[in-house]
This record gives C-alpha cells, structure tokens and sequence, in this order.
C-alpha cells in the first residue's frame, strides 16, 4: 500500500429522475421477463416439487409475496445506486438479440432438465465425464440444479447466468450487487490500484462484471474450478483484461501466497459445499487475506433469517439437485467463520439470499 492511500475513485454522481425512470424500467422488464419464463417453465413441465414430495403442512409464501420480497430488494439496489456506492448496471439495456437467444436456448434444454428432475437423476456427468474433469473433486461432479452438463461444458456456462435469473424472477444480478456496499467502504480509503481481490467460485465472471465496472484499476482474480466457466470469465471479463486474471483451482486450495489480497469474494458456492470442505475453504481465505482484509461472502438464506422464506429453502434441494443444501441452511456459520479466524462483521438478508461481511485480525499493513 502506499503511504498516504486515498480513494482513486469519486462516488458515481447521484441518479436523477432520468435514472430512476431508466432503473424502474429496466428491472420492471426484467423480472416480467423472468418470472414468466419461470411461470411458463412450470406450465410446460410441471411443478418443480409434485404434491406428493412436499412436506406435510408446509407454508411458503405466494406469488405476491415473493414479488413484493423482489421489489423490496429492487428499492434497496436502487438506493445504493442513488448513494453513490455503485454505477447504475452496464446492462441496464441488454442486447435484445442476446436475451432472445438465451430464452430459447433455456427452454431448449428445459425437457433434459425436467427428465432429470423426474428420475432424481443428479451425477449424470459422472458416467459421461467430459476430457478432463476425472480429477475433479466428486462433490463437485454433479448436475446441479439438474443442468445439463452441470459445470462442466461451454453449452452449460453460456446458459447459466439466464438459468440462475430465471429461477429468481430477475433478481440474482441486484442480490450480487450487494457485495459490492462493502467493497466500496474498503477500498474508500484506499489506493485501489495498490489493491487486489480474489473471487472464488467466480464462475461466468459475471459478478466481476459489475466490480470492474466500478473499479477497473483493481486487480482482480476470478478462481474458479471450471475450465469452461472460466473461459466464459474471460470473455466477460475481455474489457479488463489488463488488470483481471482467470485460474482454475478449487476453493479449499488456494494456489495464492499468504497474505496477499485485500478483498476475498465469494458468490453462491457455500450451498454446493459439503460441510467438511466449507471448513478448509473457510480457513483459505483467511490464509490469503492480508491482516485487515475482508471477505464479501453472498450465499442462500438459512433457515429463520427470514422465517417468511423458510418453507422455500426447504423445498429447494427437492426441486434442485443440490445434495448439500439442506446441511448449509442448518450450519452455523459464524462459528465456522470464528474457527477459521474470521469475525462477522455485518450480516444482511437480500430477497433470498444474505450478505455477509467478515474480517480478518489484526492491522492491515500501511
């Protein structure tokens, strides 16, 4: 760091009308368009959970009830937006051929997935592996979500990002843009280009998107254990790319040095982790963290952080296959947090997921 850090990026100016109006808009179109394809999704293959494996007398909220969570969270983006702690999306007018194309390639593959989901078919991948994914980790083997290919093909990190919206009605870009109210309150006193932030399980690169539009002289890592995931990082990542890296390596084995970045990030993997790996992958990012740094750590709701949501949670790994689900929502994650040498610092619900923010003993160096 530099002697004398200062903050090497003003906050965006405030949104006027103009850029409320813009905002509105755009997510208004956005969650129209994916929470009906998720409704037509339903229609065409059925519930995700048939009546008979529901769990007896289990409350979950209707559709109002869920928009009304979803616009709770819109207001909050839009607030911090307004704030100055991020730009308003890059995407806030995507490219219509692109969205088109994403919609018919998601209800292209929507038969394969139903047919999972009917047979509890979910380590497909494992009797056809691609080249090269052998020497992954079994965990990590899996069609999660009952995805073709799971993680493991260029067809599969194409299409999940319009996955991932679509099961959250249009929600699953403001709930990452959470993190970066906490990034933002670090990096403000600080020399960003003298800084570095690794996101693990970074995927797509999707989440980095919105990072670098709002810091694009900071160094960043998008790790993840997905050759093709990471070639789809590149390519969102390509206007960076001077200042961005991509590596292939898992999230209990960091092949970082000690002590060597300011931010660690983490965006939906915790809930794909068995309970033993979350510990080493825990006590990783403290290894990597310098003394000071934070880790930004966005995942799904537990059970009772918000008690209106819990019978969703609980349906979830019966309609998705996410074998380690249900052992995530109960694990008490501050004291896994505590064993690694990390304290929460702050911990935010965000429509179905919550943001956590937790920091590393002692004085960061000057």
């Amino acid at each position: 760091m530099t002697d004398s850090p200062r903050p090497e990026f003003p906050r965006p100016p405030l949104v006027g009308p103009a850029g409320r109006l813009a905002y509105a808009a755009s997510q208004a179109a956005r969650v129209a368009w994916f929470f009906g394809q998720y409704a037509l999704a339903a229609r065409i293959s059925g519930p995700n959970v048939p009546r008979e494996r529901r769990p007896p007398g289990l409350r979950v909220p209707d559709t109002r009830g869920v928009l009304a969570e979803l616009r709770a969270l819109m207001e909050r983006d839009l607030a911090n937006i307004e704030a100055g702690y991020y730009r308003l999306p890059h995407d806030l007018i995507p490219s219509p051929a692109r969205v088109v194309a994403d919609a018919a390639a998601f209800f292209r593959d929507l038969p394969e997935v139903t047919r999972r989901r009917r047979a509890h078919v979910g380590t497909e991948v494992r009797a056809n592996p691609p080249p090269g994914s052998e020497a992954l980790p079994a965990y990590y083997r899996q069609n999660f979500h009952f995805q073709t290919d799971g993680y493991l093909s260029e067809r599969s990190a194409r299409l999940y990002d319009h996955q991932v919206e679509v099961l959250f009605g249009g929600g699953a870009d403001a709930m990452r843009r959470q993190a970066l109210v906490p990034i933002f309150e670090h990096l403000r006193t600080r020399a960003v280009a003298d800084c570095r932030l690794l996101d693990v399980a970074a995927g797509t690169g999707r989440f980095l998107t919105f990072v670098k539009d709002n810091w694009p002289r900071l160094d960043t890592t998008a790790l993840d254990l997905s050759h093709a995931y990471l070639a789809e990082a590149r390519r969102n990542l390509a206007p960076w790319a001077r200042t961005s890296r991509a590596v292939q390596a898992a999230a209990e084995a960091l092949p970082l040095p000690d002590a060597g970045q300011d931010i660690v990030t983490c965006i939906y993997l915790f809930h794909e982790l068995p309970r033993k790996v979350r510990a080493r992958a825990a006590a990783e990012w403290a290894r990597v963290l310098k003394p000071g740094g934070i880790v930004v750590f966005v995942d799904s709701l537990q059970t009772g952080d918000n008690p209106v949501m819990d019978g969703l949670l609980e349906l979830f790994p019966i309609a998705f296959h996410e074998p380690f689900y249900a052992d995530y929502a109960r694990q008490d994650l501050r004291a896994l947090f505590a064993g690694a040498g990390l304290a929460v610092v702050s911990e935010t619900p965000a429509f179905m997921s919550k943001v956590m923010v937790l920091k590393k003993g002692g004085d960061a160096p000057s």
